[in-house]
C-alpha cells in the first residue's frame, strides 16, 4: 500500500471512531501530503474573506465562506459555489481556522453528494491554548506548511 492510501485508510479509520458523516479527517501534514501527491485532490479553504485578508491564505486552495463576514450567518450559496468550482468526483480536503466550520462543510458536501470529503483537524490556526491563543499549540500554519500573508 502507497504512502497516500495509508494516511487516506488511517483518515478514515479516524472518521469512523469519531463517528463522522463523511469520509476521514486529517492532521494538517497528512492533508499536505496528500495535496502534493494525489492528482486532483483540493484544499477548499472556508474562513471568511476577512480571515483569508488578515490573517493568511494557503496558496492554490480554493476560497468559499461557510460563514459570512460579519454576522457570521452561513453562507446559503456554499455548496453551489462549491458545485461551480470542484468537481464532485474530486478527493476533497477542508480547512477552516480550527476544524470546527470544516467539519460543516465537508458534513454538507458529502450530503450534497460528494463522495471523498476529509475534514483537515486543527485548521489553519490550531486550537485555543491555555491563555486562549491559537497558533501555539497546533494547526497548518504552526506546522509551517505553506502559507502566505496577504
Amino acid at each position: 500500500m502507497g504512502k497516500i492510501s495509508a494516511i487516506l485508510q488511517e483518515a478514515q479509520q479516524r472518521a469512523k471512531e469519531l463517528n463522522l458523516p463523511y469520509e476521514g479527517a486529517l492532521y494538517p501534514d497528512e492533508a499536505y501530503e496528500i495535496l502534493q501527491s494525489a492528482p486532483g485532490a483540493k484544499l477548499v479553504d472556508v474562513r471568511t474573506r476577512a480571515e483569508l485578508e488578515w490573517v493568511g491564505r494557503i496558496p492554490d486552495a480554493v476560497e468559499i465562506d461557510w460563514s459570512i463576514y460579519p454576522g457570521m450567518k452561513q453562507n446559503p450559496n456554499f455548496i453551489a459555489q462549491l458545485e461551480q468550482q470542484v468537481e464532485k468526483e474530486a478527493l476533497v480536503l477542508f480547512i477552516c481556522r480550527s476544524g470546527i466550520r470544516s467539519h460543516s462543510a465537508a458534513s454538507a458536501a458529502t450530503l450534497a453528494g460528494y463522495g471523498d470529503c476529509y475534514n483537515v483537524l486543527e485548521g489553519f490556526e490550531g486550537d485555543k491554548d491555555v491563555n486562549e491563543h491559537r497558533n501555539t499549540s497546533n494547526g497548518w500554519r504552526l506546522a509551517g506548511l505553506p502559507w502566505k500573508q496577504s
